[in-house]
């Protein structure tokens, strides 16, 4: 199974998308770019990665719109693998309104699991499609802006480019 790549580079942002057949099923980071391959082989164990810029073209626009606060959501199809639990938990995540923010317990009752906040939130971290999968609108019980696989300068850059929108 092939699973094809490309760069986005627009202004400030430096990130990396992969698709498979059935659509995006990955969005990281320049930092996280040497894990790229063993991020992917985690949910894609027999994956060939092969760069095809033009294949991720229609993903990429959508993403460079988001980026340039002239697109609030996506119509792309996603391939987005995990756990049961894991695929639960960004689906919550999915249906969190753009420009607004939730806590990891609000995750956690969202999926009837109110006990499992510490689970929702390594799900939450575990999500391969940082931006099409808005992990980023999830934050701390007491208002703070807490881990986030882009780092946490990149979440408060969403966050606020989200307020601006």
């Amino acid at each position: 199974m092939n699973i094809e790549w490309a760069k986005l580079e627009e202004g400030e942002w430096s990130l990396y998308l992969a698709r498979t057949e059935k659509g995006l099923c990955y969005i990281g980071c320049d930092s996280e770019f040497k894990d790229f391959e063993r991020s992917l082989g985690k949910y894609f164990p027999a994956a060939v990665l092969v760069e095809n810029n033009k294949a991720l073209q229609p993903y990429m626009t959508e993403i460079q719109e988001f980026l340039l606060g002239k697109r609030q959501a996506f119509s792309m199809d996603l391939d987005v693998k995990g756990t049961p639990f894991q695929e639960e938990v960004w689906e919550a995540l999915a249906h969190i309104p753009y420009g607004q923010t939730v806590t990891y317990s609000d995750i956690a009752e969202k999926i009837n699991r109110p006990q499992a906040v510490r689970a929702a939130g390594k799900a939450i971290g575990a999500n391969p499609l940082l931006i099409a999968v808005p992990c980023h609108r999830v934050i701390g019980k007491n208002g703070a802006i807490t881990g986030y696989r882009g780092g946490i300068e990149m979440k408060q850059t969403l966050l606020k480019l989200e307020k601006q929108g």
